[in-house]
């Protein structure tokens, strides 16, 4: 079959594979804040503030060790032989176990550094997940190759069910933060039983072969630095902000971030499951309909993406009002904020991928640790001197001025839109503007 025959089903199942995509996220959260609302009222402030401070290192971990397996199985011509898909099993396996070891070890420094001795104890029981996570199948990142994404969503959201009903009902008998905890190792517990028993595909087992294994490391070496940059740019907002806050106020900042960062996490998903196929098969630069089917895809999902953190930025305050009790009304003016922010990094959300579609992990990695240099030194100097308000603000000028970084790397790749820059950066200034002024009371300004 010629490639101008099989672009219509690529790109129709692309479609059909960000709906899905956002479809299971849009259902996703509704979990997470019907979850959110029932666990504020049985539990307390503190108590999200002692878990933002597990993510950190939970999630922080997982960044640090993270060797590209995924994107490797999803942009590799060799991508769906056995001997590659088992090397690259193996390798998971080993991690998650050296995840939970390390997690384990860090409880007790993290429990005296932060003065928040339950650490010592939620630590070790959450990055069970971690281990547990080490043994999901490859058939979960087979099916994001070829973007046969409705199973993995429909499993992904079981999975997230089961931990939700746990957390409620751990939170009703017990009243103890540890609910939490015990209720992400259930989510992945259901995850990795779902995926075995329901995901078609390879049947992995512990196996290595040499030349796969090159390949995987030559290519996970640089997506390893680059996730580990990453943890700055996703994570170091609460690690800084746990050196500075008390508990109760960075479980506030956790609420408001929760809601706002919605959208953003929306296209992060849909980009990172559908974007690498796309652009493997079908680069922008090879012919000019290629470049007009990501150009609309791009205008489509940056416009849907600014939709949602225009309501979040003018709408913030009386959400949270309407949702929470009196102890998180704080939370209105951060979610706010947090979307204007992120209006920045929507902008150049979808280039990134390119590089990794093109094997280009080392540039990849370039970009990402400027980037999280920059806006992780950006945001400490402006909680040093401003406080919370100081330090999004100054996050928000660092996403500005690494944006150039990313439409260097775009323009490497030949994915570049310029005219979708020009449009979303004028509708980003002034969907800024007017929130600030809507909400002018709310802020204080």
């Amino acid at each position: 079959m010629s490639s101008d025959a099989a672009r219509p089903s690529l790109f129709a199942r692309a479609l059909s594979g960000s709906a899905a995509t956002a479809a299971g996220y849009l259902a996703a959260q509704v979990l997470r804040l019907g979850s959110n609302l029932i666990l504020t009222r049985l539990l307390f402030p503190e108590a999200f503030g002692l878990m933002a401070l597990v993510s950190v290192f939970i999630v922080g971990l997982g960044m640090f060790s993270d060797m590209g397996i995924a994107p490797a199985i999803a942009r590799s011509p060799r991508g769906d032989e056995p001997d590659f898909l088992d090397t690259a099993w193996t390798l998971q396996v080993g991690r998650g176990v050296l995840l939970w070891l390390a997690i384990c070890v860090l409880a007790w420094p993290a429990a005296r550094f932060y003065a928040a001795p339950d650490l010592l104890h939620l630590m070790p029981v959450s990055g069970l997940m971690l281990m547990i996570g080490g043994f999901n199948p490859t058939r979960i990142d087979s099916a994001n190759r070829h973007l046969l994404l409705g199973r993995v969503i429909v499993l992904d959201l079981a999975a997230q069910v089961a931990g939700t009903l746990a957390m409620v009902l751990l939170a009703l008998a017990t009243q103890s933060v540890m609910a939490l905890a015990l209720g992400t190792v259930v989510s992945a517990v259901a995850k990795l039983v779902l995926a075995h028993l329901y995901l078609p595909g390879h049947r992995n087992r512990l196996r290595w072969d040499a030349e796969s294994g090159r390949e995987l490391v030559h290519f996970g070496k640089w997506i390893f630095l680059s996730t580990a940059c990453g943890f700055l740019m996703w994570q170091g907002d609460k690690a800084i902000l746990g050196m500075f806050l008390p508990l109760d106020q960075l479980g506030i900042y956790n609420i408001g971030y929760f809601l706002a960062s919605a959208p953003v996490l929306l296209g992060q998903a849909v980009t990172g499951r559908v974007l690498i196929p796309l652009y493997r098969n079908h680069p922008p630069a090879a012919s000019a309909g290629n470049f007009r089917r990501l150009r609309r895809m791009r205008f489509g999902l940056s416009a849907i993406l600014f939709a949602l953190l225009a309501v979040f930025a003018f709408f913030g305050g009386p959400l949270v009002h309407l949702l929470y009790d009196d102890r998180y009304a704080q939370a209105g003016a951060v979610t706010v904020l947090v979307a204007c922010v992120q209006l920045p990094l929507v902008i150049g959300m979808t280039y990134d991928q390119s590089a990794l579609a093109d094997g280009d992990s080392r540039m990849f990695f370039v970009i990402m640790a400027l980037r999280a240099a920059v806006q992780s030194g950006a945001f400490v100097l402006g909680v040093t001197q401003g406080g919370l308000y100081g330090a999004l603000l100054a996050q928000f000028c660092a996403l500005v001025a690494v944006h150039p970084l990313i439409v260097w790397l775009a323009r490497r790749h030949r994915v570049w839109d310029g005219l979708h820059d020009a449009v979303f950066s004028g509708v980003a200034v002034l969907l800024i503007l007017a929130a600030l002024r809507w909400n002018a009371a709310l802020l204080g300004l």
